[in-house]
């Protein structure tokens, strides 16, 4: 069984910006993730509210050079799922598929993954017309009409993504007004394709082989009607990636981890950063701020713990 100083779950931003920090300051590192680093960063087209990038840059491209800056640390990669972790006082006990791990601080950055509408039909046309990445399946639907339902950022950067792609974009909100940056409104709202639903809620998803229509109700009117569309793409908030979470740790109501300001969670040496921690804004950004933080905290854990 491996023993390491810290281990991180994740390989988006926050799990890149712990593996650095806690490798530039000396401690041995095991790195968990499933899939190819980059998490969410891999389905982004252009990423322009990072700093130092003012006319953007592709996810992919980011990626590629958060993951270069880490080549000359070489921390030890496990690409397996995490199934448990057992907290003990000083020393954790991590399980995987085909092994497990102690490590003496864990810093949990699994992230968030898009939430769904919970309609019957959603998940059967899920490939067939329903995606919850304009990115991956845009070009599925070129010079045809689609629907995107949701009123924050992704939504509206996924519809601007996809204006450029389609013949007629329906942009479906339940409230009278997006909550998006004004920026991405802006644009939204300027678009020949793009023409705002407001105050409106996908009741149905009509289709058997491929998507046909949705069944719409205007929420203060109450009026009904169809629209005809060939692809759905839903935005309507994150739900946390976090089944293997011990039953001690602290979540909120949504099921989000909660810390203080130095991404400490209400068990010793077990720290979160990025999109799986409780909190308003869940930013490329940000999530590399959280795990520069964890990192960080986690370092100076492991001075007190060896001292």
């Amino acid at each position: 069984m491996n023993i390491y100083d810290s281990l991180v779950i994740g390989g988006g931003p926050a799990g890149i910006a712990a593996v650095l920090y806690l490798a530039r300051a000396g401690s041995s590192v095991a790195w968990v993730e499933q899939l190819s680093p980059g998490g969410q960063m891999l389905l982004s087209e252009a990423i322009d509210n990072y700093p130092g990038f003012p006319e953007g840059i592709q996810g992919w491209e980011l990626v590629d050079k958060m993951v270069e800056h880490l080549g000359q640390y070489a921390p030890d990669r496990y690409n397996q799922t995490v199934l448990d972790i057992a907290v003990n006082t000083e020393r954790h006990v991590v399980k995987l598929e085909s092994e497990q791990i102690v490590a003496k601080t864990v810093i949990i950055c699994s992230g968030a993954t898009h939430r769904k509408l919970g309609l019957p039909n959603e998940d059967k046309l899920v490939g067939r017309g329903v995606s919850y990445c304009a990115i991956c399946d845009g070009n599925f639907f070129k010079n045809q009409d689609v629907a995107v339902v949701g009123g924050g950022n992704s939504a509206l950067e996924e519809s601007l993504y996809l204006a450029k792609l389609v013949r007629k974009l329906y942009l479906i909100h339940r409230r009278d007004a997006f909550r998006g940056d004004k920026i991405y409104q802006d644009k939204a709202l300027s678009s020949d394709i793009i023409e705002p639903v407001l105050n409106t809620v996908i009741t149905s998803i009509q289709g058997d082989k491929a998507l046909e229509s949705l069944s719409l109700r205007n929420v203060r009117t109450q009026e009904e009607r169809e629209l005809k569309v060939d692809g759905l793409f839903v935005f309507v908030g994150v739900e946390p990636q976090g089944r293997f979470l011990p039953a001690e740790l602290v979540c909120d109501a949504h099921g989000f981890i909660v810390t203080d300001t130095e991404m400490r969670t209400n068990l010793p040496g077990i720290y979160a950063a990025g999109d799986i921690r409780s909190k308003l804004c869940r930013q490329v950004a940000t999530a590399v701020g959280d795990g520069a933080t964890a990192g960080h905290a986690a370092s100076i854990y492991l001075e007190q713990l060896h001292a």
